[in-house]
């Protein structure tokens, strides 16, 4: 498929499928980040509530980084994956302190805000500042395998960003890209990723009987107040994926002892 004809039925499918969403109403770059960080592995119509419910809390980068690290995990509980609340807390206070509140606005200084990758950082270029910054993530994924890549060999992301950079609208990139999401998340609802063609992708492993599980269990758990580690077995009913589970949250620096209290780290 040719570029042109590949922008073209892109921008009609974006017409058909435009999903209306808070962060695309208002692309100022907190915003387009808090999102980018909500959405990794976690479905939109969850994000949206909490997303709301984050910018209640935390309407700006000063309100975030002002504010300790268990009013952020509190408010992160539903969304899993707790280290990307302490990545966005961190990112918030870095924006604060080394750049004076501004947010960086090249692709080299958002990378150094923790949590942000290649990805992340071309995200916000694209729909904050309308620059044709080239990134990958799963619906670019699944609009690319769709018309791209036609045999079953595994596809690199850097092959993949070099034809994501061929075609990429580069006047209108933020309307573009909304339009690839929307129209990747249509393909994938419909069973026509082909996301097994991705070198990179990994499917997402059963929260379910996992370590991860406990982990998220212990946050909630410290999230309504610190208690004991006693106290905190007993409430969790826990079995062998307690200890390294909140081994690995006091290593992340999620959770802290206080004497023989545990808490969500302040």
């Amino acid at each position: 498929m040719e570029a042109a004809e590949f922008q073209e039925l892109i921008w009609q499918k974006g017409r058909e499928l435009f999903r209306d969403m808070p962060w695309r109403e208002d692309t100022a770059p907190y915003k387009v980040l808090v999102s980018e960080i909500m959405l990794q592995q976690t479905q939109v119509d969850r994000v949206i509530p909490k997303f709301e419910a984050f910018m209640l809390a935390f309407a700006d980068v000063e309100a975030l980084a002002s504010a300790s690290l268990a009013e952020v995990l509190k408010l992160w509980q539903g969304l899993g994956y707790n280290r990307r609340a302490k990545y966005l807390h961190e990112a918030a206070k870095m924006v604060r302190h080394d750049f004076g509140g501004e947010f960086p606005r090249t692709l080299l200084d958002l990378k150094k805000l923790p949590g942000v990758g290649e990805n992340t950082a071309g995200a916000i270029m694209a729909y904050s500042y309308n620059q044709p910054a080239v990134f990958i993530e799963t619906n670019v994924r699944t609009a690319y395998f769709h018309h791209f890549f036609d045999d079953d060999t595994p596809v690199t992301d850097k092959a993949l960003r070099q034809v994501v950079e061929m075609t990429l609208d580069q006047e209108n990139p933020r309307e573009f890209y909304w339009a690839l999401m929307d129209y990747g998340a249509y393909l994938k609802k419909h069973r026509s990723g082909h996301l097994q063609k991705s070198h990179h992708y990994k499917k997402q492993s059963p929260l379910k009987g996992s370590v991860r599980e406990v982990r998220g269990q212990i946050v909630a758990a410290l999230a309504l107040s610190e208690t004991t580690e006693m106290v905190l077995r007993d409430a969790l009913t826990a079995d062998q994926r307690f200890e390294p589970a909140l081994t690995s949250l006091i290593k992340d620096g999620l959770v802290e002892r206080d004497g023989r209290l545990l808490r969500l780290t302040r």
